[in-house]
Order: C-alpha cells, then sequence, then structure tokens
C-alpha cells in the first residue's frame, strides 16, 4: 500500500502526550504541510498560530477548560507541548471547509512524522471572546478570524488505539 494512503488509515487521535518539545524540523514540516491545505478557489483564508510557549499554551488550555466546563485540574490538551491554532477569515465563503481542510493536513503530515496528535474544539469560543482577541492583537494579526480547531501535538505516551470497524453503508456507489 502507498504510504500516504498507509498514514491515512493508521492516525488516531493521541490523548496522552509526553512532555518533550516536538522537534523543530518536524514541527516546521508539519506546519507547511497545513499551509498547502486546498483552499476554494485558492484564498488561503486560514492562518496557523503555533503555540510552543509554555505559559501561553497553558493559558490557552484553561480558557479552553472553562469553556468546556470541566473541572479545574483538566487538560483539554492532554499534555501536548505544542497547539497549532486554526484560524480562518471570515469574508472567504468557504473559510470553515479551507479550516478543516488544513487541520486535516496538519494531523496527517504529524502521524507521517510519528508525531501524535488531536483535534480540540472551542477555538471558535475563544477567539470571540477577549481572552483570544488579545492574543491576536499581541500578534499583530488584524482581520475577521473565526478560530477553526486546535491541533495538539506532541510524542505519544502510549501506543495508539486500533482502528474501530467502518460502518456498514458508510460508502454509496452511484454508478
Amino acid at each position: 500500500m502507498n504510504e500516504t494512503l498507509k498514514v491515512l488509515e493508521s492516525r488516531r487521535s493521541c490523548r496522552k502526550f509526553k512532555p518533550d518539545m516536538v522537534k523543530k524540523e518536524e514541527l516546521d514540516a508539519i506546519i507547511k504541510a497545513g499551509t498547502f491545505s486546498a483552499t476554494g478557489m485558492g484564498k488561503q483564508s486560514p492562518i496557523i498560530i503555533a503555540v510552543t510557549n509554555k505559559e501561553l499554551r497553558d493559558a490557552i488550555a484553561e480558557e479552553n477548560r472553562k469553556i468546556g466546563g470541566w473541572a479545574e485540574g483538566f487538560d483539554p490538551f492532554y499534555g501536548a507541548p505544542v497547539v497549532l491554532i486554526v484560524l480562518a477569515d471570515k469574508a472567504v465563503p468557504t473559510y470553515i471547509y479551507d479550516g478543516a481542510l488544513v487541520m486535516g493536513n496538519l494531523m496527517n503530515a504529524a502521524e507521517s512524522l510519528g508525531v501524535g496528535s488531536i483535534w480540540i474544539h472551542r477555538a471558535k469560543e475563544e477567539f470571540n471572546s477577549e481572552f483570544g482577541k488579545s492574543i491576536l492583537k499581541k500578534l499583530g494579526i488584524e482581520g475577521d478570524y473565526e478560530g477553526i480547531g486546535h491541533c495538539a501535538l506532541g510524542y505519544a505516551a502510549v501506543p495508539a488505539n486500533a482502528a474501530a470497524p467502518r460502518k456498514e453503508n458508510y460508502v454509496y456507489y452511484a454508478d
């Protein structure tokens, strides 16, 4: 089987990460893959915020925890040392789809390099809040962006679970 198809079939969400920082060359390759995602009309509506600073990562995790309603001390990023936040320009009609494709590319690229990943939601709520808007302002990001998702990255602390069987009637052929 072709290597790309193997990656697509083997990628699983990681829910327990080692604290080790992702190697810079691996992180750069993962981010680059995200920038080569297909986008509607080639508009490239998404942006990626690469969070490697532990204090900022922890502050974002805490905000995400509050939005999710979890108990104090819960880490919605499961200990991942890196969080790639995907946002997209709401002025582009395909922005949600564009951002989702970036997320997919990030996670599949990570898998291809032996880096664990998981899509964590609530980026929309974070970046609609003053908390998220202050992050964008500090980074000099202007525009009307919506949070699409967080791609939490790191090295898996435990092996991935096997894939669940694919559901019946997943595909319908219209020959």
